[in-house]
Formats: structure tokens, sequence, C-alpha cells
């Protein structure tokens, strides 16, 4: 049976050599690692990651928690982390824990402390003190992403500031009644990200001077079909109309547009719409957007674990502020009649 030496010997390299230019572990020339997969094809052999975790005490494999693979943006930084651990030689856990607070209990009281996984990924989680010092007690790194995590390495984007900068851009064109699409209450369970945004949606119209209407703050679930709902009611229940809706996701923000054509709204001349995140539909809607590069989110929490995992590092708990960026594209512009 061809073994790790008969490849070594074949390549004229080092079983050490060998074993991490197939593993994608560690500092290995292209040259070498070329040299090492060639004579591994040629001999027929497969490096068993059973065999290499039981003499490294690692499985080479991640595991990433997610509230739900329904949303876009948990299914974006999945995508992202999934193909960087791929480059990297890694596996992926994905736990989905949904909304049964029993799933969340069995993922951080059972299957991450099995030690099946060499480090643990936390998306939009508000991790409390007992789930953080059990991760902690077995010794995996941990980054979180969406908020700061005790004791962890966290990436996130400072939603007050870019809320801000949202509806900065719709003030800046010209618009002063202006309407917010926040998420429903049962979204600020992890990290407030509802009222974090409607907090710099707020600031934003209160350091400019417009005013901040009630009636024109509404709620939806963070998806198209809810927003679409909520803003047939915004937008058909009311003697005046905002010139500009701020949707706190793009996915409302899509809603509101398709719910915006049913009353014959043309955007962005009767109606400017702006929302956050970066989403795949928004360059087919036109949509502007602050675009939170989910993807790359993912991406970079695994660089960030590896990076400690490979050189032998305790990855010391950081608050790493991920850039956005402003696209301007065809949903916002100057409001024709600002007595809309």
């Amino acid at each position: 049976m061809t073994g790790i030496k008969d490849v070594a010997e074949r390549s004229g390299l080092s079983v050490a050599t060998v074993s991490r230019a197939l593993s994608g572990k560690g500092n290995v020339s292209p040259a070498s690692r070329e040299r090492a997969r060639a004579a591994a094809a040629e001999l027929g052999f497969v490096l068993s990651y059973h065999a290499s975790s039981l003499a490294s005490g690692r499985t080479h494999n991640v595991g990433l928690v997610v509230p739900s693979v329904h949303r876009w943006f948990y299914s974006a930084v999945i995508e992202g982390a999934s193909a960087a651990l791929l480059s990297a030689g890694y596996d992926l856990t994905l736990y989905n824990i949904g909304e049964d607070p029993q799933h969340r209990h069995s993922v951080f009281n059972d299957f991450l402390l099995r030690k099946r996984v060499d480090a643990v990924i936390a998306v939009s989680l508000e991790l409390s003190e007992d789930e953080m010092q059990q991760l902690l007690a077995v010794h995996r790194p941990i980054v979180g992403i969406g908020g700061p995590l005790r004791g962890a390495s966290t990436i996130r984007i400072d939603d007050s500031a870019i809320a801000q900068q949202a509806t900065n851009h719709l003030i800046r064109l010209g618009h002063s009644k202006i309407a917010h699409m926040t998420g429903e209450e049962a979204y600020e369970q992890d990290f407030q990200l509802p009222g974090t945004r409607r907090g710099g949606f707020e600031k934003a119209m209160n350091d400019a001077g417009c005013a901040v209407l009630p009636e024109w703050i509404v709620s939806a679930d963070f998806t198209i079909e809810g927003a679409y709902a909520a803003a047939r009611q915004l937008l058909g229940g009311a003697p005046e109309r905002p010139t500009a809706v701020f949707a706190a996701s793009d996915e409302m923000a899509i809603g509101t547009i398709l719910a915006a054509r049913d009353f014959g709204l043309r955007i962005p001349e009767d109606l400017s719409v702006i929302g956050i995140d970066g989403h795949d539909l928004g360059k087919v809607m036109g949509l502007t957007t602050i675009d939170q590069d989910a993807k790359g989110q993912g991406a970079l929490a695994v660089r960030t674990l590896l990076g400690a995992i490979n050189n032998g590092l305790v990855l010391e708990p950081a608050d790493t502020e991920h850039p956005t960026k402003l696209v301007v594209r065809s949903s916002t512009a100057v409001p024709k009649n600002d007595a809309a």
C-alpha cells in the first residue's frame, strides 16, 4: 500500500514537506507543492486527514454557526468563508440554529464541545457569558461576525455610521421628507441591529434639522415580502408621502421599490430608495446601497482564524471594523417635488 514515505521518495522531498504540501498547511514553495502533488497523483496516494488529525490533534475543520441560512447576509458570509476554507484545504461544518432555543443549546453545549472543529465562527449571534466560557474552555479560537464578543476576536461594520451615511446621501440630494424601514422587534435579540441603524438614521435627520415623523417609521422582517406589505401601508395609507425611504436592508429596499410601483410611483423621480447590504439583486434593481461586503467578512474571519492556527498563535481578542462602500445607482436622485 502506497504511503506518504513513498510519495516523499518519488518527489525527492521530506515527509514533512509532502505532508504540508498535500494538506495545504504551512509554508511550502509552489514548486515543492507541485512536485508533491504530481508524485502523489502518479502513485495514487491520497492524504488521510483522519491520520493527520490523530497525529496533529487538529481536525482541519472549522465550525460556522448562523441564525439562519435563508437570509441573504448569512448565505453570503457562508459563501465567503467556504471559499476561503476550501482554498486553504479545510472543511466547513455548518450549524444552522434557526429559531428553536433547543437547537442553539445543543450547538453550544454539545456539538462545539466535542472538539470536532479547530475553530468557530459565530455570525450575528450575541453569545452569553456561559456560551463563551464553554467555547474558550476547549481552547478553540473564536471569531464573531456582526458584533462584539467578550474574549473573542470580532469582525463588524459600524451600523450606526453607515445608517447615517445612507441617510445623509438622501439629505445631500435635497430630501427632507425621509421615511425609514426598520427591522421588527424580534430582530433586536442579537446586537440590536434594527435599533442601531434606526439610531443612525435619526441622528442624521436631527443633525440636518429634518423632522422624524413617527408614521414614517415602519417595521418589517428583513424580507422582500415583508417590506413590500409594510411599504404599501406607508405609501398608500397617509395623506402625505415621503420623497425618500432609507431601508435597513437591501431586501427591504427592494420590497419598497416593488410596492411603490404598485402605486404608479417612479423610482427615483417620485421616490428615492436606499438600502444597506450589497445584495446580489441590487445591481439588477438599480438600488443605491451601502455595500458591507458580506462575503469578504466571511473570508476575513477564516484568514484571521487560520493565521493563528497555522502559526501556533493564541488568537487575542480584537475588534476589527470591516470597510463598507456607498454604491450609488439609479434608485436615488434629487427630489422632483419636495412637497409630494
